[in-house]
This record gives C-alpha cells, sequence and structure tokens, in this order.
C-alpha cells in the first residue's frame, strides 16, 4: 500500500452508522451497512488529515490536519460543509488539537492540557474551557444524543487512572461544583467511552487488562471485565446502541464481545472437571465471544445491526462478524473498505 494511501485515523459517528477515514491522501468517509464510500475529499482540497469528526450523518464534518503533508495547521480546526463543498468555520488554539467531539449543540476540541467546549452551530461561542491533566491520547467522549438522559463530558481526571464527569446542563460553570471524579483504574488511563444515552462509561487503563463499566450517575461501578491477562494497548471500547453488549479491541489483534446488561451470559474460567473458581482471577468475567483481525494493526470496532461487530483496521481491512448469546462467533463480510468506490458523492 502506497504512502498516498496510508490511513492514520479511522473513527465512527455518533450512531455508529459511518465512519471517516482520515488518510495522508486526504479524507473518506463510508457508510457501514451494507459498506459504501459516501464522500472522497482528496488531498488538493484538504491535504492529509489526521483526525475527523462527523456530526451524525450530517453535512458537517470537522477536520484537523497532520501527517505527512498538512494543508493546515495541527491546531486549527476546521468545519466544512459538504452541502456547499467549503470550509465554513475556522478556530485556531494555542497547541496542537488531540481530539474533537461533535454533538448537535456542543462543540468541544482537546488540547494536551485544556479541554474547550463551544456552543453549536450558530453561533459557534465558547461556553468554557477546563484545565485537565496532560492528554497525550485526547481522551475525551462527550453524550451524542440531544435526546439523552444525561448531557455529559467526560475526561481524565487530574489523579491517575479517574475519569472527570462534567454535566453539560449546568449553566453558570464558572461557578460550578467541584469536580465529580470516578476512581476508575490505579494506572493512567488509555481509552474511555460513553454509551449513547450518557448513563454509562467505560474505562480501561494502560496495563488494558480490565474494562470496568460504571454508572455515570451514581458513580457505582456496574461490572469488570477482563479482556485478558497479558498487558495490551486498548484502541477502542464502545457500547451496543441499547447498551446491552460492549466491544474493544487492541494491539493484540482480537476483538472482545461482552454482555453489560445479562452478564450472566459472559464466560468464567473454571477449572476443568475440578470447578475450582480461581480466586478474584478466576471470577472475572471474560468475554462471551471474540474474533480476530490482523495482529498489530489498530482497528476501531462498533456494533452493526442484527447482533454484528464491525471492525475496520488502519490496513484498510473491514471485518463484519455475527455473535450469539451462545457465544458463537461467525465472520459474515470482509472487505478491502479503500478498495470500494464512490456510491453517491454526498453524505446524506
Amino acid at each position: 500500500m502506497g504512502s498516498a494511501r496510508a490511513v492514520l485515523n479511522i473513527k465512527f459517528n455518533q450512531d455508529q452508522g459511518c465512519f471517516s477515514c482520515a488518510m495522508e491522501s486526504g479524507l473518506r468517509i463510508y457508510n457501514v451497512d451494507p459498506l459504501v464510500e459516501k464522500a472522497h475529499f482528496d488531498f488538493e482540497l484538504m491535504g492529509s488529515v489526521s483526525h475527523c469528526e462527523m456530526l451524525l450523518r450530517t453535512n458537517i464534518i470537522a477536520i484537523v490536519s497532520g501527517g505527512s503533508r498538512p494543508k493546515f495547521a495541527d491546531n486549527t480546526l476546521l468545519l466544512f460543509d459538504d452541502a456547499t463543498k467549503k470550509f465554513v468555520l475556522e478556530l485556531t488554539f494555542s497547541s496542537p488539537i488531540k481530539a474533537v467531539r461533535l454533538r448537535k449543540d456542543k462543540l468541544a476540541v482537546a488540547l494536551l492540557t485544556h479541554i474547550h467546549v463551544f456552543s453549536f452551530p450558530s453561533p459557534t461561542q465558547r461556553l468554557f474551557s477546563l484545565e485537565t491533566k496532560e492528554n497525550p491520547l485526547g481522551l475525551c467522549e462527550i453524550s451524542p444524543l440531544a435526546s439523552a438522559e444525561k448531557q455529559i463530558l467526560i475526561f481524565p481526571g487530574h489523579k491517575p487512572g479517574s475519569v472527570q464527569i462534567v454535566d453539560l446542563c449546568s449553566t453558570e460553570m464558572a461557578t460550578s461544583s467541584a469536580p465529580v471524579c470516578i476512581p476508575a483504574h490505579k494506572n493512567e488511563l488509555a481509552c474511555i467511552a460513553l454509551n449513547q444515552q450518557g448513563t454509562r462509561i467505560a474505562t480501561a487503563s494502560a496495563k488494558g487488562t480490565l474494562i470496568r463499566v460504571w454508572d455515570s450517575v451514581s458513580k457505582n461501578l456496574l461490572v469488570e471485565l477482563r479482556r485478558g491477562s497479558d498487558q495490551a494497548t486498548v484502541y477502542c471500547i464502545n457500547f451496543s446502541r441499547d447498551s446491552d453488549f460492549l466491544c474493544c479491541s487492541s494491539d493484540k489483534g482480537t476483538v472482545h464481545i461482552f454482555a453489560i446488561k445479562d452478564t450472566n451470559l459472559n464466560r468464567r474460567l473454571t477449572l476443568p472437571n475440578l470447578g475450582i473458581v480461581l480466586g478474584n482471577y478466576g471470577e472475572s468475567q471474560w468475554a462471551l465471544a471474540n474474533f480476530t483481525v490482523p495482529p498489530e494493526c489498530a482497528c476501531v470496532c462498533a456494533f452493526a445491526p442484527n447482533s454484528s461487530v464491525i471492525a475496520i483496521c488502519l490496513d484498510g481491512t473491514f471485518h463484519k462478524y455475527v455473535f450469539s448469546a451462545d457465544g458463537n462467533c461467525n465472520r459474515e463480510a470482509f472487505d478491502v473498505f479503500l478498495d470500494v468506490c464512490d456510491d453517491d458523492n454526498n453524505l446524506q
């Protein structure tokens, strides 16, 4: 694969029905099911792109330049309107942008030590800024649905392994109460996720062996899930739309699927024939099902309809597996998404 086709970043949109592919050669947007290229923005327009955030299935896309041939500075956020084929907003910050999150009424931008939240789309005005600990991964999530029970922003707290929660409905941010934190892990956070409703938070630490799911209201631990026993880099965690299941991917090349509503579906480790549970380690909940993708190739994963999970890898491969409550997991589709041609050239 030539460097022009090098993929720098892949991200699902908020309903997991589309994904963006930020590349050295521009930007592509795909529909997940069926797999169809919906938009193709070439290098002349966008240069190399390091981050892209879609706004659901609308014509608004946020991009940040990066890679080897950037057209814009890496501290500038650009909003592109696919309906008019024009850039409609430019925001410049004091340091490089690590992540961008959009919802229909808010825009959040994560820098190394700050997160800025803006009203959106018009007018786009800064509502407040939060000082954070160093956040090189740009860990930051915002509850995506306007109708969500909770409108919250989550990001790493100042204490290692903690998650800070900010209520976006709190109108007087400047006089808001003390930060609300969950002491999620002993080690630094490596990955965080929010469900569609804003009621569940999932966390993984740099150790990468455990994923913990928390109630965003009570701050209680709901379930602890074991990805594996070896240290791993967790790339992605996603909830199913109904929050009954959770999937995660790591540098081990395995995508794990866990039940979080009916946790009895998850596997427990016991010694064969003896039924002896191996202490805390044995009592861990192991994945209900899993499947493998090319090892050591970063990928993101998400749920699609009819008990299926999609994994999309930086090597350009697309994997779709269907899982059942008894733990069976079968491949339903494989494709090289970079070879999939345009369907029609707009997002709607």
